[in-house]
């Protein structure tokens, strides 16, 4: 029996979040709606900047996998969670704060350097618009792995993040084949649009001969394919995927279960911040599938789950709201 039922890799950042108006934006010359990697100087402008703007700021442990694993531990999966942070403050507080969901982590996997930060910055219309200084959790590599976790895990689950870095794209190749020694399951999200415009040929090399569940939104997966709709994108990544989920935002998501397409309807909500919904779907999905759901099923909750993150200011819900959304579904995992 499988001691894990989803082990997550992938950039530890510790997310700041902040409301801001496009003025701001402007004024700062962001590009909105879009995640840019920043250097160190960057990153301490823009925080003192924003702290003239808005001061009040929300600080939880984050990534893109990171907070996958979280919303899957808080539904009932078992999970484990590798990343490396840094010996200060902020690294302590990331890894405590992982323990404290119930994620296994590995303390050992720490350096000398600076943990990486990332500012989110949320207008009035919901849109996040990220900028993220990686410090030191683009060297996330190998040996800060727990193969015996991987081996233990039912599914390896890889953040496109990390193609972005050398040695964090060796380390998704080598979890990705552990994981396939072991006879396990893999998946993979592209993470953001910049990842496949900018990082493509990273990426390619993490997918190698493909992985069984890929998700990605719309925007990921028409660019990746060159294609002007879902439907045909879709068709193009059942060719390095055996299945995948693509969200469509307020229209829901088309998904692949490797036999037949499902549409997946979408959960009617005001949106009042968007960011983390994709990471939220995947992470309920995972759950889901994982405790049996067929693709249908899985994408409702979902779909529930991730309206209700952006029903509220933050990626991630309280852990009770995760009993909520199972409750509300009649869910029996």
């Amino acid at each position: 029996m499988a001691r894990y039922d989803i082990y997550g890799m992938g950039n530890a950042l510790l997310d700041t979040e902040v409301s801001v108006d496009d003025a701001f934006l402007a004024s700062m010359q962001i590009e909105k709606g879009m995640m840019t990697l920043v250097d160190a100087d960057r990153q301490r402008t823009l925080l003192e900047a924003l702290t003239r703007h808005s001061p009040a700021h929300k600080r939880a442990s984050g990534g893109s996998a990171a907070n996958s694993i979280i919303a899957a531990q808080y539904f009932g999966s078992r999970t484990f969670f590798s990343c490396r942070v840094a010996h200060d403050d902020a690294g302590d507080f990331y890894l405590n704060d992982m323990e404290k969901a119930g994620v296994a982590v590995n303390r050992n996997a720490r350096g000398d350097g600076v943990t990486g930060r990332c500012l989110v910055m949320v207008t009035p219309d919901a849109e996040r618009t990220m900028h993220t200084f990686l410090g030191i959790s683009e060297t996330l590599a190998r040996e800060d792995l727990d193969d015996e976790a991987i081996r233990n895990a039912r599914w390896t689950y890889l953040e496109g993040y990390l193609a972005s870095s050398a040695t964090g794209r060796d380390a998704a190749m080598h979890a990705r084949h552990v994981a396939r020694a072991a006879g396990r399951q893999v998946a993979m999200t592209f993470s953001d649009p910049a990842m496949v415009q900018y990082f493509r040929d990273g990426l390619a090399t993490m997918l190698g001969d493909g992985v069984d569940l890929l998700f990605c939104n719309h925007v990921e997966a028409q660019t990746w394919t060159g294609t002007d709709n879902v439907q045909d994108a879709a068709r193009e990544l059942r060719k390095i995927a055996g299945s995948l989920v693509i969200t469509r935002g307020s229209e829901g998501a088309l998904a692949f279960d490797g036999k037949h397409y499902v549409d997946i309807a979408p959960t009617p909500v005001k949106a009042v911040d968007t960011n983390g919904a994709g990471d939220m779907f995947a992470g309920a999905f995972l759950h889901g599938i994982n405790r049996g759901m067929a693709f249908a099923e899985a994408g409702r909750l979902a779909s529930a789950a991730a309206a209700r993150v952006v029903s509220q200011f933050g990626p991630r819900l309280h852990p009770m709201a995760h009993i909520e959304v199972l409750d509300a579904l009649q869910c029996k995992v």
